[in-house]
């Protein structure tokens, strides 16, 4: 569609700026724009004033039906359910609806330059690890690297900048993916970490999720096309690709790099997948690995914030599955980890992670709608003996400054406090950074580090 001149209704501008992109991105190409948003104006005041001086109409606080219904095009954030009924609204008055990845990789000039990332764990770091490693090496000819999609902000406000021999590595969420069908649109590199349950508010079902996950591959041509798959996967995903590699759990640690800084296992199979994106690309794999080397991670992701007193603290706040926090406990000799557990809930079997952390943790501190869920569950392991539990203490904390303070003062020499909720935030804040950052703020109150 040629946006000049077209009534375009964005919904959804976000707090943080999610749609602040897209809409300049419109005026830019000449259209007519409209934001909505349910929030009000001083709640939007970050990303209104990166907005501001742009003829840009606003209704705030509310949707208005009849903005969905006369528009030329609605750009509807991914999180958006289908069924909301102001997107059904413009469904029936026959307006088409997209997004911002949508209206992205129909703008990009090559797609056989995209790399696209997608799983239930894992799918930010690897995509900033192969990121990393591209930058690194694209730097001696001067090309840049474009990293974006749900990892960071839009990249279409530089669409025009991107050269059609540069990388574009886009991390899909499910979201995001569920759009990109209508499109039949994959990417040239496709990569999935892993597969678990996940978003079950939204997508309704297991099948459901797993059918928008699988768009990543679906559309991928044999002759050219390649697909890198983490561990686990046969029964989840099937690739179409002539090029696939897959990596199984059995065998990754000896292929994976030995100089990454981040622990645990899932981030050896992060670094391993990463490097084969930069093999399929042309970097030689010790070329890959090296460039690793000086990766850091991922604010919010297994992050390490301070030593205090022989206690390490890592702030996973990013950590909203049950399955991931689990492999974050993983990540850490048994019966070192003080863990703080729980918050928003979606809906996912937390029977799992609240035996894992009895079993293996020193400690079990929970908060949140899911923190009774998960204390309960944990304190019928230790008392039925089913299993060795190393959990010296299991604490309902409700709020997280609770549940710091008491993981702090409970810490000995040798454990690690770790904030790996296994749930969304959104029972008591507004997303998983605004909760690590204070997850970190408390520690350096208590540590007076």
């Amino acid at each position: 569609m040629d946006l000049a001149g077209k009534r375009v209704t964005v919904m959804g501008l976000g707090r943080f700026g999610g749609g602040v992109g897209v809409a300049r991105y419109l005026v830019k190409q000449g259209a007519d724009v409209l934001v909505t948003d349910l929030l009000s104006e001083d709640e939007l005041s970050e990303s209104l004033a990166i907005l501001e001086g742009l003829p840009i109409e606003y209704r705030l606080g509310e949707h208005n039906v009849s903005q969905f219904t006369t528009s030329d095009l609605v750009v509807a954030n991914p999180a958006v359910k289908p069924d909301n009924r102001f997107l059904r609204a413009a469904q029936a008055a026959s307006i088409p609806i997209t997004s911002e990845i949508r209206l992205l990789v129909a703008a990009l000039p090559n797609r056989l330059r995209t790399i696209g990332v997608t799983g239930t764990a894992g799918k930010s770091t690897t995509t900033a690890m192969i990121g990393h490693i591209l930058e690194k090496v694209e730097k001696n000819d001067r090309h840049h690297v474009w990293v974006g999609g749900n990892i960071g902000g839009s990249l279409l406000e530089n669409v025009d900048q991107i050269g059609d021999d540069e990388w574009v590595v886009l991390e899909l969420s499910s979201f995001m993916l569920h759009g990109l069908r209508e499109d039949r649109w994959s990417p040239h590199i496709a990569v999935v970490t892993n597969i678990d349950a996940n978003h079950l508010d939204w997508h309704g079902t297991f099948t459901a999720y797993l059918a928008d996950k699988q768009v990543i591959l679906d559309y991928q041509d044999s002759d050219e096309d390649a697909a890198v798959l983490g561990p686990e996967l046969s029964d989840f995903v099937k690739a179409h690709a002539d090029r696939v590699i897959v990596r199984e759990k059995e065998g990754l640690d000896e292929i994976a790099p030995r100089n990454i800084v981040l622990p645990g296992f899932h981030n050896r199979s992060n670094a391993t997948l990463a490097v084969d994106v930069a093999e399929l690309t042309g970097v030689a794999r010790a070329e890959a690995e090296t460039a690793l080397a000086d990766f850091t991670g991922l604010p919010h992701r297994l992050q390490f914030v301070l030593e205090h007193n022989g206690v390490r603290y890592y702030n996973d706040s990013k950590c909203t599955t049950p399955e991931a926090a689990e492999i974050a406990i993983e990540s850490f000799d048994i019966g070192t980890v003080q863990i703080i557990l729980g918050g928003y809930d979606k809906g996912s079997e937390l029977v799992g992670v609240a035996a894992h952390s009895a079993m293996r943790c020193a400690g079990v501190y929970t908060i949140g709608d899911t923190g009774k869920n998960i204390q309960e569950i944990a304190e019928s392991i230790i008392a039925r003996k089913v299993r060795p539990c190393e959990a010296k203490v299991i604490l309902g904390c409700g709020e997280l400054d609770t549940a710091v303070r008491e993981a702090v003062k409970r810490a000995q020499p040798g454990q690690v406090v770790l904030l790996s909720p296994g749930c969304a935030s959104w029972d008591q804040f507004d997303n998983y950074e605004q909760r690590g950052e204070r997850f970190i703020e408390l520690v350096k109150q208590l540590t007076g580090a």
